[in-house]
């Protein structure tokens, strides 16, 4: 059961449930306009339980796009409707949907961060989770004197992030895999749920002088060393994990 309320699956669910119903709508002999209006529907009712309201929105809209998206004014063609289902698995393959939603860095949104978190020439930069590049490009820009890397399970998305941040060293990996320790900064844009893991892995393979710098969403019961608020309104959170280790005891 925990599988059908991992993320994407109910959105797959919900779009294959309303694309059924139109489908048949049709069938029936139900005019297009009302059968979409009743996919739609469908897909609204099944989005609504969804915690966050992009997750909603994606639901409810993933139907109509997709139907407005192939031309669709007729009867069901074939199995065509399942092209953007395959499109979305080959992107946001099972493995990464604990991960967050394919969302942009900001431009500008790390430019503050060198004059809080200076890192000396040649440090080692990690975007972990890094999508299609945009938070590799802003850390390029904020330390183009360190070795920014990237690390993302998706393919496709990797490749895009390896060609659109070329002066970043990407590969295709498992965040949550990935040794940590190298890095002097680790960078991070998540979900709320994933910050209690992000931050046990930091407080157990960071180095104590390292970073951890978190967009838009803080570490529960933890204070940051910085935060400012960019001007779209999300945060920039910072951390020191180093600090909030326990020394080990002398032997």
């Amino acid at each position: 059961m925990k599988l059908l309320t991992t993320w994407p699956l109910p959105a797959l669910l919900a779009w294959l449930a309303a694309w059924l119903l139109y489908a048949g709508a049709l069938a029936a002999g139900l005019a297009p306009g009302p059968a979409l209006a009743l996919g739609a529907a469908l897909g609204a009712l099944l989005g609504w339980p969804q915690p966050q309201r992009w997750r909603r929105l994606i639901v409810a809209l993933g139907f109509p796009a997709s139907v407005l998206g192939l031309g669709w004014q007729g009867e069901a063609s074939g199995l065509l409707w399942l092209a953007p289902l395959a499109l979305l698995w080959w992107l946001y393959p099972r493995r990464s949907w604990s991960e967050a939603p394919l969302f942009p860095t900001p431009r500008g949104a790390l430019a503050q961060l060198p004059s809080h978190a200076p890192l000396l020439p040649g440090a080692r930069v990690l975007d972990a989770g890094c999508g299609v590049g945009d938070g590799l490009r802003e850390l390029l820009r904020a330390y183009p004197a360190a070795r920014v890397e990237g690390v993302e399970w998706s393919r496709p998305l990797a490749w895009a992030a390896r060609w659109r941040a070329r002066g970043a060293a990407v590969r295709r990996g498992d965040l949550w895999a990935d040794d940590w320790a190298p890095f002097a900064l680790v960078y991070v844009f998540q979900r709320p749920e994933s910050m209690p893991p992000v931050w046990a892995k930091a407080c157990a393979e960071l180095a104590p002088e390292a970073w951890l710098v978190s967009l838009d969403f803080a570490v529960p019961d933890v204070a940051p060393v910085a935060s400012w608020q960019l001007g779209n309104g999300q945060f920039v959170w910072l951390y020191r994990p180093g600090r909030n280790v326990a020394p080990k005891p002398a032997n």
